[in-house]
This record gives structure tokens, sequence and C-alpha cells, in this order.
């Protein structure tokens, strides 16, 4: 990570009584930036069942709330450099729920082939381990 950042998230009633009970996943999820202001896209926030008929949508994009300085420092670093924005974690602060996001380079395709090498390497490991015992 080259920086972390918090970041205000804008939430409906029923998507905040789902976060409060931790049903939240970004585990896929990342910001995009549209018109000068961030938007969560690809995170799920399950639908709060106790809600009535003005329930909202799992995948929504929601949108984050950010100083002006920030936002162009981030958009510099995005469209510039080629990072990308990736939420750590979701939690509350004072009731309000925030963002903790990493501006974050991406993998090359040779970082991807080592991943994977050490990723099948563990694996036969543990065959050879289990075989043996």
């Amino acid at each position: 990570f080259q920086e972390i950042l918090e970041a205000g998230i804008v939430l409906k009633g029923s998507e905040i009584k789902s976060v409060r009970e931790g049903k939240v996943n970004i585990a896929e999820s990342y910001a995009i930036e549209k018109g000068g202001e961030f938007f969560l896209v690809n995170s799920h926030i399950p639908i709060y069942k106790e809600a009535s008929f003005t329930n909202h949508n799992p995948r929504e994009e929601r949108k984050l709330l950010l100083n002006k300085r920030e936002i162009k420092k981030l958009i510099g670093k995005v469209n510039r450099d080629g990072l990308s924005l990736i939420p750590l974690k979701m939690y509350f602060k004072k009731g309000r729920a925030k963002l903790e996001i990493a501006v974050a380079k991406g993998k090359k395709r040779f970082d991807k082939r080592q991943t994977k090498k050490t990723r099948d390497w563990n694996r036969d490991k543990a065959r050879y381990f289990r075989r043996s015992s």
C-alpha cells in the first residue's frame, strides 16, 4: 500500500442496519471515480429483513465522502499513476460508518505467476505430508 485513507460512506437506513449486524462483504470491491466523486463498486450489503418495501439494492454503488483536496489528489494518482483504491475495512466512528481505503498498485503478470507457483507448491507439500503420515 502506498497510502491509507479514511472515508465516510453514504448509506440508506436499511443498509446501516445491515452494517450494524456485521453482514458486509467488501472482499471483491474497489472504488472508482465518476464526475469528480468516488463510488464504492461491487460491495455487498445484504437486505435487512425487518425493513419494509423501501429496502435497498445489495450491490448498489455507494458514494464515498472525502475532502476536495483528497479527491483531487486521489484522481491524480488513479489516472496518472494507474493506482487502485481498495477498501480494507468498514467500521463505526462516533456513530458514523467509515471505510478505510488503501491506495495500492495492482499486480503485474509475473507477480501473479509467482503467487500461483507458491500456492501450487503449498498444495503439493500438504499432499506429500498427508500421504507420508
